[in-house]
């Protein structure tokens, strides 16, 4: 075909789509919709279908909280919407395939907590491309995502580190700690990184620091091995532990070297192993936040950006791809065994008898707990 009869069906084509448009309009303004137009060209009244995926379950969070806590708030706002649900199980090419599936669907909307931020990118481009809006999790996903709630993950890194510099006290002057991090992969992991950094650079010597692939524990106790072996295990005074997981890991790590006392190991979500850790003693402190109103925000965020409406945010962030995300942010708390009643129990995440179980009663009655 030479370059005029390309230019001819190109407009033939783009007349024919615009036609065809515009008819599609016509119908749905003779329906009765009413509503004001959104990023998929029609505002929704009725009932919904929402995509929600995130990204792994070894971590226990997802399965007893985000789920069931993005399900609630859907059904009580919209209690004819429906929810198709999928784990990644930390694949990010699966989750790539489940978000084609989403599009494939039609679904109106998707909640996507990203295994691989930057992989997905082209999943979420497709998705704009759809008109489907995308609202991005706990993890903020690259493309061009219409929405977002997470922590405040820096300030996550810094309710870390502050924690863990407090703690070790004068001996910090004397040793090193070791940093375990989260994920590569993980936008949050650098942000949680950058803000521990910010308090423990120039106040305590980092004597080894690894990232750790899929947030593994595995992966977590076999680099602290090596880093008791390469360090000496009496000159680590301090484990900064990005997460929950990890740190039992390193927990194990620790106990089966020959440390005289366990040095602190920080960590965060706030897990029942975590929570019993922090009552054994074994583990100093966790990061407590709150999934409700994260996961609430983000179904709220996702019915009116399918409706057709602005999401309610409190800030804007920027992704490395898109700038202006409407966010919001929640506030993190470090957990200590101080002040679980007032946090994990008030807030209803475990009853006592969930982590006050016969093997850590005695340490609940040494606690105050019981």
């Amino acid at each position: 075909m030479n370059a005029t009869l390309r230019r001819a069906a190109a407009v033939l084509a783009a007349s024919a789509a615009a036609v065809s448009l515009a008819a599609c309009g016509s119908a749905e303004q003779a329906g009765g919709n009413g509503g004001s137009d959104g990023k998929n060209g029609d505002r929704k009244d009725g009932p919904l279908s929402i995509g929600l995926l995130l990204p792994e379950d070894q971590t226990a969070r997802y399965e007893k909280f985000d789920r069931p806590l993005i399900e609630g708030k859907i059904e009580q706002l919209c209690p004819d919407c429906t929810v198709t649900y999928v784990n990644a199980k930390q694949d990010a090419s699966v989750q790539q395939q489940q978000m084609n599936s989403m599009i494939t669907k039609q679904v109106d909307v998707i909640i996507l907590d990203a295994v691989d931020a930057k992989s997905i990118a082209g999943s979420v481009q497709a998705a704009d491309d759809a008109g489907i809006p995308v609202v991005a999790y706990d993890r903020l996903a690259e493309g061009p995502i219409d929405a977002y709630t997470s922590f405040d993950n820096e300030e996550v890194g810094r309710v870390q580190g502050t924690a863990l510099l407090e703690e070790i006290g004068e001996a910090g002057g004397d040793g090193q700690i070791v940093m375990m991090n989260g994920s590569p992969t993980d936008p949050n992991a650098a942000m949680f990184k950058k803000g521990a950094l910010s308090v423990l650079e120039g106040e305590v010597e980092i004597g080894k620091s690894y990232d750790t692939t899929e947030w593994k524990p595995s992966e977590a106790n076999k680099n602290m091995n090596g880093a008791i072996a390469a360090l000496g295990e009496e000159n680590i005074v301090g484990v900064y532990s990005a997460n929950d997981g990890m740190a039992g890991g390193i927990i194990t790590a620790l106990k089966e070297a020959d440390f005289a006392e366990l040095p602190p190991v920080t960590g965060q979500d706030a897990e029942i192993a975590g929570v019993q850790r922090i009552v054994a003693g074994e583990q100093f402190m966790s990061v407590y936040k709150p999934y409700r109103p994260e996961a609430e925000a983000a179904a709220e965020m996702a019915i009116a950006l399918a409706r057709g409406e602005e999401p309610e945010a409190e800030s804007t962030v920027d992704s490395a791809t898109t700038e202006g995300v409407p966010a919001t942010l929640i506030t993190p708390v470090a957990l200590t065994v101080d002040n679980l009643e007032e946090t994990v129990f008030k807030d209803g995440l475990y009853t006592l008898e969930e982590v006050c179980t016969p093997e850590y009663r005695t340490a609940c009655e040494e606690a105050g707990l019981m």
